[in-house]
């Protein structure tokens, strides 16, 4: 499965249980850990739940192996590991106070790397 489908299967897993403001940051320039972030919020601990299972679920009937789920504990902010994509269900208090999108937002893109390198070595 390609890391665009496996993106877009998220996120229709969590637009199934009405996950909200759900995005998807294409981080592959920055990182070579994953191709895609998605991040959603849930109303509450158990709509975090919900929408993680959804997305295990998917990933189980489709044959994607999760390499990793954090943060079932307290369901204030899980991340699960699917290797092309990184998935982030948080509450609304944890994504505003990490604020991942702005973090992502401001690594350069590695077009604007190589530009800044070779202005710097002129």
């Amino acid at each position: 499965m390609t890391p665009n489908t496996l993106r877009d299967h998220v996120v229709r897993a969590l637009e199934d249980l009405k996950g909200r403001e759900i995005v998807a940051l294409d981080v592959s320039h920055a990182t070579s850990v994953t191709d895609y972030m998605v991040i959603a919020s849930g109303t509450s601990n158990r709509h975090v739940k919900a929408l993680v299972d959804s997305v295990l679920d998917w990933s189980k009937v489709s044959g994607v192996r999760s390499i990793g789920v954090e943060g079932q504990e307290t369901m204030e902010w899980v991340l699960l590991d699917l290797g092309d994509v990184v998935v982030h269900v948080m509450q609304k208090e944890a994504r505003e106070f990490y604020d991942l999108e702005r973090l992502w937002a401001e690594v350069p893109s590695a077009e604007t790397s190589a530009k800044a390198f070779a202005n710097a070595s002129l």
